[in-house]
């Protein structure tokens, strides 16, 4: 586990010496849910409970969902949702929900997904404003990485931020 983050956190800081300039845009497969498979056997449960997270749960929004794929303690490293099933299922549920994406019509642009005992680490292009060139975008790549226990997710992990407090007039 220890080897395995330092591997990221090595990555992180070799793709952040790279100019900004020269980037390549990030792009996702055309079929994500083949990237959720695995010839072991345990790799591929693990696969399988992260794909339903990233399908049923984050793009369709099927909240009510959630008891079938994260642990009741299910600990968030987010620092914008609290730990725990009924937690995570309030802060996420509002959204509408949606229809399950066929295997091509994701909006959710996966890149990889890697699994290696009870880890699964998923890559996503993410699309964002460019701060220096007004009205322009840019790609970059966001981690979302779960521990999988007794068949489902039991901890969670992104690159995400504290959000900032919504302007006055905007709350």
């Amino acid at each position: 586990m220890k080897t395995y983050l330092t591997s990221i956190v090595l990555i992180a800081a070799l793709m952040a010496s790279v100019s900004a300039f020269a980037q390549e845009p990030v792009t996702g497969s055309s079929d994500p849910e083949s990237l959720f498979t695995s010839k072991d056997p345990k790799l591929n449960a693990n696969k399988q409970v992260v794909l339903h997270i990233m399908r049923d749960l984050l793009e369709a929004n099927h909240w009510s969902d959630a008891p079938k794929y994260l642990s009741q303690r299910y600990i968030q490293h987010n620092p914008n949702v609290a730990s725990g099933l009924e937690p995570v299922m309030k802060f996420f549920g509002s959204r509408p929900q949606g229809p399950i994406p066929d295997k091509n019509s994701w909006r959710t642009k996966v890149v990889s997904v890697t699994a290696e005992g009870d880890l699964v680490v998923v890559a996503i292009a993410r699309e964002y404003d460019d701060p220096r060139q007004p009205g322009k975008k840019y790609t970059s790549t966001w981690f979302d990485m779960w521990r999988i226990k007794d068949g489902k997710a039991d901890e969670h992990w992104d690159a995400a931020t504290i959000a900032a407090p919504a302007p006055r007039g905007q709350r």
